[in-house]
């Protein structure tokens, strides 16, 4: 019998080693797979691997011999799920893997805006501090972690890891009901109240339908002036002209994002187009430590092994 035949899709977006596949297998590997290019580069494989290209219903039409679509992340958002199961294909994805790293990149973000990292690093540089008359520089405010508010939107392990952290600083830590709720849950703080109330807002949620644009205009202008809001979860759950205009006014104090409505940005972003110390954006990196990868790409070839021997483990 023919070996079954493992193809990934965009190796590169995962540049970490990885282990071998314990069963009797074939192996094609592509740095990088473009939508139109998909169904000829699966033709014939059993195990397809994506970490961001998609796989729509149609694909999946044309591709009578796959079985399983490993995904090399946990958001599995780019695969058609309601089709992948009329045909009859696997998806699993990989959990819990970036519990660390996603929780510190949360607490970098957080705290070079309430430590006002940017602001002072720029007054530095324009000089303020050696024309100082004092042996320091007053410029814009500092605020301590301890003692502050932070509401966390998700309270799945990356929610947890990130609370986790944030009680060791001191911080008043709520989890938060979601929108609309009319039962608070215990542990849980009402919506309205966790924005009118957060010193952080940190989101740590998947993107549906139901979250998209969470935080919008409306949400926005019920938080404090001098809070701060932080996304590492998915791009679309943020209102990205609705922030901008925020920070503008002085509505928020600050903004720290890893994630953008369109990844890569390739057609520009309006959060892109402005220098400002209080927004900072980074190039969806939070998972991307060496360690976090490798814990990532580890748990990638577990669960095609487990699949192939006929044990399939983080299934959707």
């Amino acid at each position: 019998m023919t070996e079954p035949l493992i193809v990934f899709l965009d190796r590169a977006t995962l540049p970490v080693p990885l282990l071998a596949v314990n069963t009797p297998h074939r192996w094609h590997e592509y740095a990088q797979t473009s939508p139109d290019e998909v169904v000829e580069r699966l033709r014939g494989a059993t195990v397809a691997i994506s970490n961001k290209v998609p796989i729509t219903r149609e694909m999946l039409a044309q591709l009578p011999d796959l079985k399983l679509i490993a995904v090399a992340a946990t958001g599995y958002n780019q695969i058609d799920l309601a089709a992948a199961r009329e045909y009859t294909v696997g998806v699993c994805n990989i959990r819990d893997y970036a519990i660390h790293g996603v929780a510190e990149h949360t607490f970098m973000l957080m705290l070079a805006l309430r430590r006002q990292l940017l602001a002072y690093r720029r007054d530095v540089a324009a000089g303020a501090w050696q024309a100082a008359a004092g042996f320091c520089v007053f410029g814009a405010p500092l605020h301590d972690l301890a003692g502050s508010r932070m509401c966390i939107v998700g309270s799945g392990a990356l929610g947890q890891a990130t609370a986790n952290l944030a009680r060791a600083f001191g911080m008043d830590v709520q989890f938060v009901e979601r929108q609309g709720m009319a039962t608070i849950r215990a542990g849980f703080l009402a919506w309205d109240e966790a924005l009118a109330t957060a010193d952080v807002l940190s989101l740590h949620c998947p993107l549906t339908d139901a979250t998209r644009n969470l935080i919008g205009t409306a949400q926005l202008a019920q938080m404090k002036p001098s809070a701060i809001l932080i996304n590492t979860a998915r791009g679309g759950l943020v209102d990205e002209v609705a922030l901008l205009d925020a920070l503008r006014v002085g509505r928020l104090a600050g903004a720290g994002l890893d994630v953008l409505h369109t990844e890569p940005p390739r057609a520009g972003n309006a959060l892109l187009d402005v220098d400002l110390p209080n927004l900072i954006v980074t190039p969806h990196v939070a998972w991307a430590s060496v360690e976090t990868m490798q814990t990532l790409a580890d748990q990638l070839i577990g669960n095609i092994d487990a699949f192939l021997q006929g044990n399939p483990r983080h299934m959707l």
